[in-house]
């Protein structure tokens, strides 16, 4: 019974040791307390896991997507719809009636500036790679945006932001560039006004 008992502390004992999730770094025998302290730095500062960037959100056709109430947009394979507070009655912009070329990079805007709020949005197209995230410069700041686009590869999708409009500083000129980047950091599509 001993011997038993000793046979299954030294695999408990083996178990835990072989289970055990280790770091390591060298420092050298008779190195400064401040050359250790770097190398823990050192082995902590990098971590594993990899950052991914985001990628456009991926609705179903007609799908309505509400950006501030009364502000919704929908996709369909014809194009964008949307509607703004000001302007319930359903808008369209088409991507296959020839406007656009889908083969070359570009962005479209449509936006609606009031006294206290800008709601702006647009098409973006032809880019290389993965778009990931708009940019658009306003007389009153940069703003950051969102993305839609609908499943598969359409070579398409909408992009949508709104702003909080300072006094003065809404008119036709509010937008001056709309800028989509892609999953790398690069510009995917742009519009300079």
């Amino acid at each position: 019974m001993r011997r038993t008992l000793k046979y299954l502390a030294c695999a408990a004992v083996t178990a835990a040791v072989v289970g055990t999730a280790t770091a390591s770094y060298a420092v050298p025998a008779k190195a400064p307390h401040s050359t250790v302290a770097k190398a823990r730095t050192a082995a902590v500062a990098h971590p594993t896991a990899k950052k991914t960037a985001p990628t456009p959100r991926i609705v179903a056709p007609g799908e309505h997507v509400t950006a501030v109430p009364g502000f919704e947009l929908w996709l369909t394979a014809e194009g964008k719809h949307w509607t703004t507070p000001f302007s319930p009655e359903p808008q369209f912009r088409s991507v296959v009636d020839g406007n656009i070329d889908r083969s070359t990079p570009g962005v479209s805007m449509q936006s609606e500036v009031t006294e206290s709020r800008a709601y702006l949005s647009g098409l973006y197209y032809g880019g290389k790679g993965t778009a990931s995230s708009v940019e658009v410069d306003t007389a009153d700041g940069t703003v950051r945006g969102k993305l839609i686009e609908l499943p598969g590869k359409p070579g398409w999708g909408v992009w949508y932001a709104t702003a909080d409009v300072k006094p003065g500083s809404g008119s036709w000129d509010y937008v001056s560039q709309v800028t989509v980047h892609d999953t790398k950091g690069g510009i995917y599509a742009q519009l300079m006004r």
